[in-house]
């Protein structure tokens, strides 16, 4: 992926300044069995938010300021999130004007390690990335990059630093992480959540799932259509870039997870669709580029 040289955006905090604040009491252990449970079997996000407001209430993380004297792989984590941001503020001001008449207003992004206070609660890195309607932040732990390449075996070189970018396979499927978080932004501007947490709130556990899946999947498709209208503005893809983005949509389907992870699927507590749904809707955008094809709630797949 081409993604040096261009506009880095002015909507970055960068909060990873002092090492992160600690959670009191919790082990990387029960971060990672935290994160398995909200972000693959259905934990519903804001009970996630409200248990971790409870194991840190006894040491509220202190909000950070950037990293003072960042190491090259540091400066170039923000540099390539930075990169990335804008070329999604610069391709959505585009697609909303030509295809919405609407102006496109961006979201923040937030760098942080390990806690963050967020508009929709303190949040634990192990949750790995998440957008919040509340504030209409993007939050990400650069680490989690590195996880995915080590941890969930998506397409790319092994490193061991926290995100080294230089030279390294596997930045769209990366970027398609950010994009991804943006398009929850952009369900949010455009009061799809809204409607979305209205029918849930209506709705069984089992049909709330399917929404909140849904969602996810439009999100995909979203960030699908960020790719391709991307790639008309900067020809940033190389080859192999689109086999990256579709392996990790393949590995983090929620069948794929859950298999690898318990030996079994439940599709009744899936959150986010299966490998075949999250392949299928970010496809569906890259190939269009039109949001009038990203319904996910109208059909079946």
């Amino acid at each position: 992926m081409r993604w040096k040289g261009r506009r880095v955006s002015t909507n970055v905090e960068d909060r990873r300044g002092g090492g992160g604040a600690k959670a009191g009491g919790i082990s990387i252990l029960g971060l990672i069995v935290a994160f398995v449970a909200w972000k693959f079997f259905g934990v519903d996000p804001q009970q996630a938010y409200q248990a971790t407001k409870q194991v840190t209430s006894q040491s509220q993380p202190a909000e950070t300021q950037g990293l003072e004297h960042p190491t090259p792989e540091q400066q170039e984590a923000i540099d390539f999130v930075g990169t990335v941001l804008a070329d999604t503020e610069d391709t959505w001001n585009q697609v909303f004007q030509q295809q919405l008449n609407k102006q496109y207003v961006p979201p923040k992004l937030v760098l942080f390690n390990e806690v963050v206070n967020s508009g929709c609660g303190t949040a634990q890195s192990a949750m790995g990335p998440f957008y919040c309607p509340a504030d209409q932040k993007v939050y990400i732990d650069t680490a989690f990059f590195k996880d995915m390449r080590t941890q969930m075996g998506i397409s790319g070189e092994q490193n061991t630093t926290e995100l080294s970018r230089t030279d390294q396979a596997g930045d769209f499927a990366q970027a398609y992480v950010v994009a991804h978080e943006v398009g929850h932004h952009i369900q949010t501007i455009l009061g799809i959540s809204s409607q979305v947490q209205q029918a849930r709130r209506q709705s069984s556990e089992v049909e709330g799932n399917q929404l909140s899946v849904r969602q996810e999947l439009q999100a995909d498709c979203l960030a699908g259509v960020w790719a391709h209208h991307n790639q008309q503005r900067t020809q940033f893809l190389e080859a192999g870039d689109v086999e990256e983005a579709m392996d990790a949509a393949h590995k983090i389907g929620d069948d794929y997870l859950q298999k690898r992870a318990r030996g079994q699927v439940v599709p009744d507590s899936f959150t986010h669709g299966s490998s075949a749904q999250r392949v299928h809707w970010f496809n569906t955008g890259l190939k269009s580029g039109q949001l009038a094809n990203c319904d996910s709630f109208n059909q079946t797949i």
